[in-house]
C-alpha cells in the first residue's frame, strides 16, 4: 500500500474522517476477498491522480468489524466517501477506475 493510502483503524478513524479540507474515500475490504484485491490498484491510482483533492483510506473490516458494523457494511469492497465526517457517497463491489473518477468528480474540482 502507497504512501498516499491511510490505513484506518479505530483509533485513527474518526479523527481522519473529520478532517476538513479535501474528502476521504474510505475502502473497507479484507485480505482474502478478490474484488478488494481488483479494486486496490484503482485506488492507488485515484490516490495518486486526486493527491490534493481527495485522500483515500482503508478499514481491513476483519481487524475493524466495529468500525464495518457501525456503517453496516454486508458486502466489500464498500466504498464510502466521507466530507467532514459525513457520508457523502457510496458505491459497492469492485468498481472501475471511470465510475470512481465520475463519483470523486462530483465532489473535487479534479
Amino acid at each position: 500500500m502507497s504512501e498516499r493510502i491511510v490505513t484506518l483503524t479505530s483509533s485513527n478513524f474518526e479523527s481522519e474522517i473529520k478532517k476538513p479540507g479535501p474528502p476521504i474515500l474510505v475502502d473497507f475490504w479484507a485480505e482474502w476477498c478478490g474484488p478488494c484485491r481488483m479494486v486496490a490498484p484503482v485506488l492507488e491510482d485515484l490516490a495518486q491522480t486526486y493527491d490534493g483533492k481527495v485522500r483515500v483510506g482503508k478499514v481491513n473490516v476483519d481487524d475493524e468489524s466495529t468500525l464495518a458494523g457501525r456503517y453496516g457494511i454486508q458486502s466489500i469492497p464498500t466504498l464510502l466517501l466521507f466530507r467532514e465526517g459525513k457520508v457523502v457517497e457510496q458505491y459497492v463491489g469492485a468498481a472501475p477506475r471511470e465510475v470512481l473518477a465520475r463519483l470523486l468528480d462530483k465532489h473535487t474540482s479534479a
